[in-house]
């Protein structure tokens, strides 16, 4: 009962009901990447009147998480390609570097040097620095 609720109000954690009826209905699998998210276009082609393209979407598996999408199916997202990387060999470039989630807020986020969250101590001050004043 609890994950047919969930399926019901929650877009975070997967596709909705919603969601999912209209991928049934409307869409057509083009392919799925290493992570196991799943592409979408509209069924044969169809452009869609408001945008004047056809619409792509994905269905995440597990968290909704933006990042996660590969670097030749951001391409294809985007209409930056026009053939999905599953109908093509891809490889990414030495450049593209694998997902790393987004630590921001976690124990493993960055923290410049002199952060309180980091520990240790704060540099001093070197002088060179003069406060404005309201009088000057």
């Amino acid at each position: 009962m609890k994950n047919i609720l969930l399926l019901i109000f929650t877009w975070w954690n997967g596709a909705t009901v919603g969601t999912l009826f209209h991928t049934w209905r409307t869409g057509e699998l083009v392919g799925q990447d290493e992570a196991g998210n799943r592409y979408y276009k509209t069924k044969g082609g169809l452009k869609d009147p408001a945008l004047g393209i056809v619409r792509r979407w994905v269905i995440y598996k597990g968290d909704a998480e933006p990042s996660r999408i590969p670097p030749g199916w951001y391409g294809w997202m985007h209409h930056k390609l026009d053939v999905p990387p599953a109908n093509e060999n891809y490889t990414a470039h030495d450049w593209e570097l694998p997902h790393r989630a987004n630590a921001t807020g976690t124990a493993d986020a960055w923290r410049p040097q002199g952060s309180i969250l980091k520990g240790g101590r704060r540099p001093s001050v070197t002088g060179d620095y003069t406060p404005w004043t309201p009088e000057s």
